[in-house]
């Protein structure tokens, strides 16, 4: 508690410092990088302690969705999970993430347009982020990772910090339901509506295109319908052309709802 109390006179002071009047009312958006900085000094001291970091990634997904699906998909959810939550910010989306190997070239670095970057690096970049939050005044932390290759990384670094902030108010939480919901649960949920296990895939099939139907729809080529089934030399595993903005919706309705509990739970103090 004395802890809490220190951090918010710092805030205070440095809010009296700049001459912005304690009781200013911040912009009505939950992203950071559209508030000033005593704006969020504000919305901190308000009670908006929790920090949301949408991570993405730019990578191939075929010929019918464009490479930057993951962060424009992380970017709508992690807005529409704020404003249920109530008492969070939203980060800039971390959009260069691990995508595979340069030399040979692994995973999607095999199709034109991915970028990568070593784990390592993408770690350190998850790491000072997270320090930089905490130094504000943020006291939780959470990743939100939308693809499957950089999940462990993200509970590594969570772990780490946590453990390194131990005898502080400060937590950080890899929320792996997340990902479940947009993944296993989702498919589960197609599955049981009908739908094949050829059609949903691992990668660009009937579900994450579904998803980026309801979300981002200008990613998404038109013509899928009237494709041909695709191949695995196409960069999808999966057939996306029965997918509709509406099935997505189910998915993005299902995501929102397990990611607010566990945020919630994961944030409790007791």
């Amino acid at each position: 508690m004395r802890a809490m109390c220190a951090l918010r006179s710092f805030i205070a002071f440095g809010l009296l410092a700049v001459g912005l009047p304690l009781s200013a009312a911040t912009p009505a958006t939950v992203w950071l990088e559209q508030l000033t900085s005593p704006e969020v000094a504000v919305a901190i001291r308000n009670g908006k302690t929790t920090i949301i970091v949408p991570i993405g990634g730019t990578e191939q997904n075929g010929p019918h969705m464009a490479l930057g699906k993951h962060n424009r998909r992380v970017a709508a959810l992690a807005e529409k999970i704020a404003g249920k939550l109530g008492n969070a910010l939203v980060a800039p989306v971390i959009a260069y993430v691990p995508e595979g190997a340069l030399a040979p070239p692994t995973g999607h670095m095999r199709f034109p347009g991915t970028i990568t970057v070593p784990a390592s690096a993408y770690r350190a970049i998850l790491d000072s982020a997270a320090r930089s939050f905490k130094l504000h005044g943020f006291v939780d932390i959470v990743f939100l990772g939308d693809s499957g290759d950089y999940q462990a990384d993200n509970r590594a670094v969570a772990a780490a910090l946590s453990r390194e902030w131990a005898g502080t108010l400060v937590r950080v939480h890899a929320i792996r339901e997340y990902y479940d919901a947009a993944t296993t649960k989702f498919n589960e949920k197609l599955l049981a509506g009908g739908y094949s296990s050829a059609e949903t895939g691992r990668h660009a099939g009937l579900p994450d295109t579904a998803l980026t139907m309801a979300l981002a729809p200008d990613m998404v080529r038109s013509d899928i319908q009237r494709g041909a089934a695709p191949v695995p030399a196409s960069g999808v595993a999966g057939d996306p052309r029965r997918a509709t903005a509406e099935l997505g919706q189910a998915g993005v309705d299902a995501i929102v709802a397990a990611t607010v509990a566990a945020i919630t739970k994961a944030t409790r103090r007791l």
